[in-house]
């Protein structure tokens, strides 16, 4: 099973040799592939190899490649996720709107209770209780916008009522950071499954390769929220970029047994898409954090 997170952080030629990703920088290192989640290269100065390429795809490795200022902005997605991937794809098609809608109102409703909770902890009860009340008028698709309401009272009492989720700040920085990294190992998924990211249940963004991710990543928002809170970062360097991708490895509660996130990840997105191609809007997954 994989389950590290490997992250590139300067010059160097990655290749494949004999089932390990071979890192030759100053020294030359070696990783068993197999062991390989997700491999983010923070440096545009890293050069792959076609044969390292295909391995990564094969073995499904989530490759994440940032820009010069080492921020998320491209990922690689295969072509066909499995076996069975036209099947997959024409089920997808089929998915009745009806179903959606009542698969996102599940989605927001979960996402909403999940934010109630994190306030609640954080010692805001009043705004815990109006986040209850939004989540319980949530109806099919989302149409009178609860998620959008909850949001604003949501991030205004984590971090204050100047805050605007738009700014140039730490706070922001590290939030898009994580956000753009959940989205990416979500995506993962929904290829490994053989489905298209850009048909979403929700989101239907014309321009956006992955309107299904950004759906089923709704739910997990709430853990980078957390990190970036207890953080409080006044400035987002390695060291910030380090603590939020270590939110992959925490244990979460899904299927009545603890799972890495990763795990979670990979468990949630199965069953929303299973419950979908059964034209079962109303079984709607969740998981919860590790007493």
């Amino acid at each position: 099973m994989s389950w590290r997170t490997v992250v590139i952080t300067g010059r160097c030629k990655l290749d494949y040799r004999l089932g390990y990703m071979s890192v030759r920088g100053r020294e030359i290192r070696r990783v068993f592939l197999d062991e390989v989640a997700v491999l983010l290269i923070e440096s545009p100065a890293v050069s792959l190899t076609g044969s390292l390429i295909e391995a990564l795809t094969n073995k499904k490795v989530k490759v994440i490649f940032c820009d010069a200022r080492r921020e998320p902005i491209s990922e690689l997605v295969p072509h066909h996720g499995c076996h069975d991937s036209a099947e997959r794809m024409r089920q997808q098609i089929a998915w009745r709107e009806e179903t959606k809608q009542k698969m996102w109102q599940g989605i927001m409703r979960d996402k909403i209770g999940k934010q109630a909770d994190f306030l609640a902890e954080c010692g805001y009860r009043a705004e815990s209780e109006m986040l209850w009340q939004y989540q319980a008028q949530v109806e099919p698709g989302d149409a009178t916008n609860r998620e959008g309401h909850a949001a604003k009272v949501y991030f205004n009492a984590l971090f204050g009522m100047k805050f605007t989720r738009g700014a140039a700040s730490p706070i922001n920085a590290a939030l898009n950071y994580g956000y753009s990294i959940l989205l990416s190992i979500v995506n993962r998924e929904i290829s490994a499954c053989g489905c298209l990211t850009q048909l979403g249940v929700f989101h239907n963004n014309q321009f956006n390769h992955f309107n299904l991710g950004c759906d089923l990543m709704e739910p997990f928002r709430v853990l980078v929220d957390r990190a970036v809170v207890r953080m409080a970062p006044e400035q987002f360097t390695s060291a910030e970029k380090h603590v939020i991708l270590e939110i992959l490895h925490q244990e979460v509660i899904v299927d009545k047994s603890r799972q890495t996130v990763l795990n979670a990840v990979k468990i949630y997105v199965r069953n929303v898409l299973n419950a979908l191609n059964r034209d079962d809007g109303e079984a709607v997954p969740s998981y919860r954090l590790k007493p």
